[in-house]
């Protein structure tokens, strides 16, 4: 699978620019589970997602995790050349969710080709006013809807992602992503257990009733 055929604007780049562009891509591969960006850290350049999944999380100063978008094939990750963005003022980590393989494309040279091209500049405008919805609709998500539809929401979104009704998933880890206490996914799992919507196994979730969860989670 070759860079050009994977990345958006390929075909709107002149000559000299896609030059630029390939000599400067570097393929990493990565574990699920490893942290490839902590946030605070040094520019890490953009990530090109040739395989797997990232996720892109905020972290509190109580150390509460809540994810705000994840990544898959063909998706880039700007957020990750936070010095391109200087005016952003919250830091946003990404970790690999699972075995993945990745194009990185150094910061400077990304920026010098999106104030060469318009096509580039316009796309990359693109994906930041995605990611701010995103981030806006996250937003709306835990002020105004109630933390049971906000699980059973997950729950059924995870199983379409996985293709299974049987998530391998932690408690701590369904609360990372929602950005609660794992106390407060233990007590709404439980509930939907006894309503018999799903089952709980150590470290599984199984979704019985995808209906019942989707009438919940509206």
């Amino acid at each position: 699978m070759d860079f050009k055929e994977n990345f958006p604007v390929w075909d709107k780049l002149t000559e000299e620019e896609q030059e630029k562009l390939s000599a400067s891509v570097r393929e990493r591969k990565v574990a699920g589970g490893t942290l490839i960006y902590d946030g605070a850290g040094d520019c890490a350049g953009l990530f090109l997602v040739r395989s797997g999944r990232l996720r892109a999380f905020i972290l509190s100063q109580e150390g509460k995790e809540v994810t705000i978008y994840r990544l898959f094939d063909r998706d880039i990750c700007l957020f990750s050349a936070s010095c391109m963005m200087r005016d952003v003022q919250f830091e946003i980590s990404i970790e690999a969710e699972k075995d993945s393989e990745l194009w990185m494309i150094p910061a400077d040279v990304y920026r010098e080709l999106a104030e060469s091209s318009a096509a580039l500049a316009n796309y990359t405008n693109r994906i930041m006013a995605g990611r701010f919805s995103e981030v806006m609709w996250l937003i709306e998500q835990i002020m105004w809807k109630s933390f049971d539809k906000r699980l059973a929401g997950f729950l059924v979104e995870e199983s379409l992602l996985e293709g299974s009704r049987v998530l391998d998933m932690t408690h701590d880890r369904i609360a990372s992503h929602l950005g609660t206490a794992r106390e407060v996914v233990t007590r709404m799992l439980r509930y939907f257990r006894d309503e018999g919507m799903v089952e709980l196994r150590r470290g599984t979730v199984e979704l019985i009733d995808m209906e019942g969860l989707e009438e919940v989670a509206g």
